[in-house]
């Protein structure tokens, strides 16, 4: 399901049921000349319109603009960044609204800067951001001491259940570490992202463009395929399927 297109009984009776919600969150940044500078949230929404197939989700649009960094190029046009205290602060106020609201079950999906599911600004932003909301909500609801009140003796058993309250936010990588192993690779730009982006957008890849590229990291991804993001949609989802319950 699509949060944009649910009416409010429909989103109500998901929250009461734990139905996972999930946001995408990617970036708007350089891609090299042949990837669209939307590849990173693409490649999310391109995989839960797959997993929406199988499993009841709720996809809640994507957070676009994210903490895209100059790391791969300086600015230019097509590539936007947002200071991490901003970013964190922005995905806070989402959170907020979603935690007063009910949500017990929401998923952040990244894929930027996730290699070896490595925590890098932005997914440090959208912890930071988790854990405030999650501590503060406690707090409010439930007064300050809570964690060590006697009610809360089953801890560190609840641990990952749906009675954790660290628990009601959960920020995972698109690909898990594992995931990218049976990938085969993953990159930036370059053969698997590429070949991720034809099997999911193909109309936002162009290998015709590649002979444009200079940059090292995009390179080979005038040997990405559609065959190979076949394989890497089936590896991503095996992993979402064990990670988003």
């Amino acid at each position: 399901m699509q949060l944009l297109d649910m009416f409010y009984d429909q989103i109500a009776d998901a929250v009461e049921r734990s139905v996972p919600f999930i946001i995408p969150v990617g970036t708007l940044e350089y891609h090299a000349r042949h990837a669209s500078c939307g590849t990173d949230t693409l490649v999310i929404t391109g995989c839960l319109r797959e997993l929406e197939k199988e499993k009841e989700i709720v996809v809640c649009p994507p957070i676009w603009y994210g903490v895209a960094s100059y790391a791969v190029c300086g600015p230019r046009p097509g590539h936007f960044h947002v200071d991490e205290d901003t970013y964190a602060n922005y995905i806070y106020c989402v959170l907020k609204s979603m935690v007063l609201g009910g949500h017990k079950n929401i998923y952040l999906i990244i894929h930027h800067q996730t290699e070896e599911d490595a925590l890098m600004p932005m997914g440090i932003a959208c912890h930071k951001a988790a854990k405030k909301v999650t501590m503060e909500y406690m707090e409010e609801t439930l007064g300050r001491g809570w964690w060590g009140n006697n009610s809360f003796s089953s801890y560190y058993e609840d641990l990952g259940s749906s009675g954790d309250p660290f628990s009601f936010i959960k920020i995972i990588s698109l690909i898990g570490k594992e995931a990218q192993r049976k990938c085969g690779g993953f990159d930036h730009a370059g053969k698997w992202e590429t070949s991720l982006l034809m099997e999911t957008w193909p109309e936002n890849a162009d290998l015709a463009r590649c002979d444009q590229n200079t940059e090292w990291f995009s390179k080979d991804a005038a040997h990405a395929s559609a065959k190979i993001g076949k394989h890497m949609v089936h590896c991503t989802l095996e992993w979402l399927r064990e990670a988003i319950i």
